[in-house]
């Protein structure tokens, strides 16, 4: 039976399962990005982008179009709606788990009303509208903390005066967020355009509405936010400016109270709209409104937000602590660095990383989880053959497969002629062999092409997929895993279809069907399949 998971992130159809670290990858559709922007700033670059993360191995891909690097440009919905809606449906149709990085909530409806899985807010569902989407849709959502921007809005207030001044008063634009400090009275960046907007639409025959009005106070905050991080302030930091320290570190206390209170009131505020609780996940918005200090407080405390009992993700890429950690001072030069802090992050329990270098962070991940993390699970691969002694080159199959690190065949099915599938011009014997194996999905993957390499499997280009083959080994099903990309797609997307597969599995397990059908997958009737079974041609021996 398929495995009992200790923590499942549902986000729309799909249910991650977090028995092992997920990788999100991080897609961002800007011209400005404080460390890749303009790099993926057409569609084309940015879909390509996308798939190339998901064969490095990225579970989720998340899309953003809007910077929010210290002193960025407030992009519009519309303006943002344009980069990222075309990667989004391609990526979706590719196969994909996308997330929606937005506080725009047009912009998140839409993104999810086109398949979209997960809603990632770097405002923290403070405003309505956005946990309106949330609630309205089957979607992820992770709850950020940010600074002052992710403060809880003060209680509406009524006002009598009808001046343009008293309605900006009331709107909020010229006060704070609770607990916050007060804003510098000459704005620059996205602050000064938000103002400047404010002033025109103030004067204007048509007013603002109060959509437009909080996505401009929004953005105002948020900018001061990153603003006061990389000038070294922050509202939990302005004591520690001055004065001799005695410590290293600021007192842990006070900085986990505001960001888990935060955070764990966040939470409550989408459950009580009725968005379930394995939809959520938490992230502590590291180098948003914090000193490098307090970040490394927070990373520290990280086995604290994981017992809050949410999918903690660590979003510590190439940011501003990492550099003062490491000495790196450029942000695209910290990949291994972000590695080591996403390592001692998985340690501590966080099971989401959202990382800009796939491939680095991928390999340190699947080799600190295989020494660090005993973690068998059960899988199938298919085997086939149509050239020269068939049943032997199977049994080959089986024995190297055997030996690949950290994996076992603990059964092989008997070898059986299929009618030729697919273009395929000569009869083929095929087997499944079920195996155990520690090795993430992309990596076994990696070492079945290395059976096929050493039993001198060819690929011709034009007939890799109907060609002669001394031997062919496809990954169909793994335990707990799903994935999407040109490389891998799991569960196999053919297998419901396959009768070559299907009637081997059967002498591994009682019903192959309904446990695979349990597992999601559709299976077809015997006579709508491909390949059909015409003889038994015996058991495999290969131990």
């Amino acid at each position: 039976m398929l495995r009992e998971d200790q923590m499942t992130w549902r986000c729309g159809k799909h249910e991650i399962s977090l028995a092992r670290p997920r990788i999100m990858g991080v897609l961002n559709v800007t011209p400005d990005s404080f460390s890749d922007g303009g790099t993926h700033a057409t569609t084309a670059s940015a879909i390509e982008w996308g798939l190339r993360m998901l064969d490095e191995g990225a579970d989720i891909i998340d899309v953003g179009g809007e910077s929010t690097r210290p002193g960025f440009t407030a992009v519009s919905p519309d303006e943002e709606g344009k980069r990222v809606i075309p990667v989004i449906r391609a990526l979706v149709d590719a196969g994909a788990i996308v997330s929606i990085d937005t506080r725009h909530p047009e912009v998140a409806r839409l993104a999810v009303k086109l398949g979209a899985s997960i809603i990632n807010d770097v405002t923290g569902f403070t405003n309505p509208e956005m946990v309106r989407v949330a609630q309205e849709s089957d979607c992820g959502c992770i709850v950020m903390h940010a600074g002052e921007v992710s403060e809880r809005a003060p209680r509406q207030t009524v006002t009598l005066d009808s001046t343009a001044a008293a309605r900006a008063a009331a709107a909020g634009l010229t006060g704070t967020a609770s607990g916050a400090s007060a804003l510098p009275s000459a704005p620059t960046g996205a602050a000064a355009n938000a103002k400047a907007a404010d002033i025109a639409a103030a004067s204007a025959p048509d007013e603002p509405t109060a959509a437009e009005r909080a996505d401009a106070v929004a953005a105002e905050r948020l900018d001061e936010v990153m603003r006061r991080s990389a000038r070294g302030v922050t509202s939990t930091s302005v004591a520690l400016a001055g004065g001799n320290r005695r410590f290293t570190l600021p007192e842990e206390a006070p900085i986990m109270r505001r960001v888990m209170g935060f955070l764990g009131d966040q939470a409550r505020e989408l459950m009580r709209a009725g968005v379930a609780r394995d939809r959520i996940c938490i992230d502590p918005g590291p180098g948003f409104g914090k000193l490098a200090d307090e970040d490394v407080v927070i990373q520290r405390a990280c086995a604290k937000m994981v017992s809050m009992g949410y999918p903690v993700l660590c979003a510590v890429s190439r940011k501003r602590f990492v550099g003062a950690v490491s000495g790196v001072t450029a942000a695209p030069a910290r990949d291994a660095a972000t590695a080591g802090v996403c390592i001692a992050a998985v340690a501590a329990g966080a099971r989401v990383l959202r990382v800009h270098d796939v491939a680095g962070v991928s390999q340190a991940l699947d080799s600190y989880w295989s020494i660090a993390h005993p973690d068998p699970r059960r899988a199938f691969v298919a085997l086939g053959s149509n050239v020269g002694d068939r049943v032997e080159y199977l049994a080959r199959a089986c024995e190297l497969i055997n030996a690949i690190p950290l994996t076992c065949v603990t059964g092989v099915s008997h070898a059986y002629e299929t009618d030729p599938a697919y273009g395929i011009a000569l009869p083929v014997a095929n087997a499944v062999a079920e195996i155990k194996t520690e090795l993430a999905p992309l990596v076994l993957l990696d070492a079945l092409m290395g059976v096929e390499k050493q039993l001198g499997r060819k690929r011709v280009p034009g007939q890799e997929g109907h060609g002669p083959r001394t031997i062919d080994c496809d990954l169909l099903w793994m335990e707990g895993e799903t994935h999407a990309g040109r490389k891998l797609t799991l569960p196999h997307p053919l297998l419901g279809e396959r009768d070559f597969v299907l009637v081997p599995m059967e002498d591994l397990m009682h019903d192959p069907a309904r446990f695979l059908t349990h597992a999601g997958i559709s299976i077809k009737p015997r006579e709508e399949r491909v390949g059909l079974v015409r003889a038994d041609l015996g058991e495999i021996s290969w131990e």
